[in-house]
């Protein structure tokens, strides 16, 4: 059974050898902001896993709070990008909501480690990850609501409602990838697996079809 996640044609630039560089150590460090959080992580941790000494690591990032926020950066920019540009756009269409749902599914794919780190940040306590965070999501929750308010959704939710639902999407989301790991130790399910990806990412289509009717 194949393991490659589920992703859309992403164009593949040859990197520098500090680029490269750099890139090591934002997965290393990625993987090991979500096992063990910001606080119970070290720029030794980091460069141990890369096989770098500290001197290097700081050569590409001055700080653990700087490489934190290039985690976050480089992880979530795409996904709140697909985001923005939905909302911005204000289409109301399922076809469109579908394709977004494709397409957020499939960076996360990608990065399963991102859903992870929030879950980690959240249950402790979420000091680092809140105020990073809080100018890219806050935006993004404010207009899905909106569009919620005026929208299709309107005939099936009161305004009171529509935050919930905003908010069980997002669970139902960053849940499905967080409880990967545990899922796997409990029954022996990949849920990373392409065909579990795409499984899920059906799901979802019709989950936002049920929830958000265009009738």
């Amino acid at each position: 059974m194949t393991t490659t996640p589920v992703s859309f044609a992403l164009p593949t630039v040859p990197l520098r050898k500090g680029e490269s560089t750099a890139q090591r150590i934002l997965d290393a460090a990625e993987a090991l902001f979500s096992e063990r959080g910001f606080s119970g992580t070290t720029l030794r941790d980091v460069a141990a896993r890369v096989g770098l000494r500290i001197p290097s690591l700081y050569n590409h990032f001055a700080s653990k709070e700087s490489l934190y926020a290039a985690v976050l950066e480089r992880g979530f920019g795409p996904v709140l990008g697909v985001l923005s540009d939905f909302l911005d756009e204000g289409s109301e269409s399922r076809g469109d909501a579908t394709r977004v749902v494709e397409r957020v599914m499939a960076l996360l794919g990608q990065r399963p480690n991102l859903a992870r780190l929030v879950v980690h940040e959240t249950l402790s306590g979420g000091q680092r990850l809140t105020p990073l965070l809080r100018n890219w999501i806050a935006p993004i929750f404010a207009r899905a609501h909106e569009m919620a308010e005026t929208g299709p959704a309107a005939r099936r939710w009161d305004a009171e409602r529509i935050p919930l639902v905003v908010l069980a999407m997002y669970h139902v989301v960053v849940g499905y990838f967080a409880i990967a790991p545990l899922y796997l130790e409990l029954n022996g399910s990949n849920l990373m697996t392409t065909s579990a990806l795409a499984r899920q990412t059906e799901f979802l289509k019709e989950l936002v079809a049920t929830l958000f009717p265009e009738e």
